[in-house]
């Protein structure tokens, strides 16, 4: 086995870039000596710093505070490196679990709502919902994702993961009067943190449910629909109707996979 190699060498026996050795030598971490021509030689315990390198990098770990490690190694501060170690890979656990639980509530979500039969109208005892909303007239689809977007930029801190965020829309009853479909007045995030701030409240109470599959632009006919039946069982709005969206262009680009649901809360005439 050779005592030195040129930097080519070591960057193939080590899996490291050439850009990557010489950035370490201009941090004072790699300190290669030279040959008669002026080449890089890099000795056998560069090989070994080059290890520690690759490993702290992997877990986080900043380039000052690995050389300072390297430059004051002590059985103490190794054991205080491994526990350091030990601490990132405990929050990787747990983020790792985190990401698992939603993936498996977004299967559980989409599994029933392929299940929930449409065309029936229901009554909901809900609890108060506390929302974040962007106000604006939306007459497109494009531009319904698009706010969905700007609404999760904005409020990153409150909305951890977009595909098992529950949203939804409120109609532009004006338009809906008029004999326009699938046009809305805003849209909106329900917040899974009963004490977020909020811009508004859907407040507890009984809720008129109807789902629907397919296409938005028939949310016009099954309003109509489920008002007329609301009247047939002595109940009057005591709200502004909107449409919460359990499968939509997240999920699948097939139209006819669509699943809305259109709430309103209700009381007795």
């Amino acid at each position: 086995m050779k005592d030195s190699y040129k930097i080519h060498e070591i960057a193939q026996l080590c899996g490291i870039g050439v850009d990557s050795l010489r950035y370490y030598e201009r941090l004072g971490i790699l300190t290669p000596s030279r040959d008669t021509n002026g080449y890089r030689l890099y000795a056998l315990k560069d090989m070994y710093k080059l290890n520690v390198i690759r490993d702290l990098r992997q877990l986080g770990f900043s380039m000052a505070q690995i050389k300072a490690y390297l430059e004051k190694q002590s059985v103490d501060n190794t054991l205080a490196m491994l526990g350091q170690e030990e601490q990132l890979l405990q929050r990787r656990l747990l983020e790792t679990q985190r990401r698992i639980d939603r993936i498996r509530q977004r299967v559980a979500d989409l599994t029933a709502a392929r299940q929930v039969k449409t065309g029936e109208v229901s009554l909901l005892s809900l609890p108060q919902r506390r929302c974040i909303q962007v106000s604006q007239r939306i007459t497109r689809d494009e531009e319904m994702d698009f706010l969905i977007k700007k609404l999760h930029r904005d409020h990153e801190d409150k909305i951890q993961d977009l595909g098992n965020q529950s949203f939804g829309a409120f109609f532009s009853m004006e338009d809906l009067e008029r004999g326009a479909t699938n046009i809305y007045s805003s849209v909106f995030f329900v917040l899974e943190d009963p004490a977020s701030p909020c811009d508004f409240v859907l407040p507890a109470g009984t809720y008129a449910s109807c789902f629907y599959r397919g296409a938005y632009t028939q949310n016009a006919a099954q309003l109509r629909r489920l008002m007329d039946c609301l009247s047939g069982r002595g109940l009057t709005p005591a709200g502004a109707p909107f449409e919460l969206y359990a499968i939509d262009n997240m999920d699948t680009m097939l139209e006819e996979e669509f699943l809305t649901e259109i709430q309103i809360c209700v009381t007795a005439v």
